[in-house]
């Protein structure tokens, strides 16, 4: 009895000590990696710009009418965008081009003053009905003569024109790489000026890009506008990248 319990003893002991130094070898694994020095980096943002003139143009072209009825209203502005549309498309602007972007039917009222200290009730005096259209232009040579056809025709509301490109990708690449350009050239001064290396390229992300558009020194009313037309600037669409990127540093 006494060697069979001793045994028993004995075995249990083993495999105690057994797991023991299972659970004991990843934590010595995990000490020895707390223990190793972290690798030192430097993290700088690079900036790129590149531009690009435009090819394409974004207009919102709005017909607003005013009449006692919403009927009436609206069949005076359905006639002018109607011809309105036409127009555009016999000037070759393509279906897939043209979109309505905004209607709107909306009492006019008039609120007369009170002489009595009572608040008199308003007085209806019409409708108006507003009608907006967004169009792409391809061929910038016709934009001003479109603009101008269009107000002949009845289109009194605009929401501005924006100029852009409809493949901006050889700008933004271009940009890209002045972006990364442009760090690395930080980071070698940054080190440069600490005394230590620059090491190898760790991460490279980036955060977004954008468009703006930048006055282009010509005289482009005589480019672009035909005689009695709109005279319109087009200027240049400038695309900017940012990247943030990650180098370890040397000795």
């Amino acid at each position: 009895m006494f060697h069979g319990t001793l045994g028993r003893r004995t075995g249990v002991g083993l495999v105690a000590l057994s797991l023991a130094l299972a659970a004991a070898i990843p934590m010595a694994a995990h000490a020895q990696e707390t223990a190793k020095p972290r690798e030192a980096t430097i993290v700088v943002t690079g900036e790129g710009t590149a531009e690009m003139a435009p090819d394409m143009a974004l207009i919102d072209l709005g017909v607003v009418k005013v009449a006692k009825t919403a009927r009436e209203a609206l069949d005076e502005n359905n006639k002018a965008m109607a011809e309105i549309l036409a127009a555009l498309k016999e000037a070759g602007i393509e279906a897939r081009d043209l979109q309505t972007s905004g209607f709107t039917i909306n009492p006019q009222y008039q609120y007369p003053q009170s002489t009595t200290g009572e608040n008199p009730p308003p007085v209806l005096l019409g409708f108006q009905v507003a009608n907006t259209v967004t169009l792409r232009v391809r061929d910038l040579g016709k934009l001003g003569e479109i603009l101008d056809k269009a107000v002949s025709l009845g289109a009194n509301q605009g929401g501005g024109i924006r100029f852009t490109n409809d493949k901006p990708d050889t700008a933004v690449s271009a940009a890209r790489k002045k972006a990364v350009e442009n760090a690395m050239a930080k980071a070698k001064e940054l080190t440069d000026a600490a005394g230590v290396g620059l090491g190898r390229v760790l991460e490279i992300s980036e955060t977004s890009y954008r468009a703006e558009p930048m006055p282009m020194m010509r005289a482009v009313a005589k480019d672009y506008a035909a005689a009695g037309a709109v005279p319109l600037a087009t200027g240049e669409n400038s695309y900017s990248v940012i990247v943030n990127v990650t180098f370890a540093l040397g000795k």
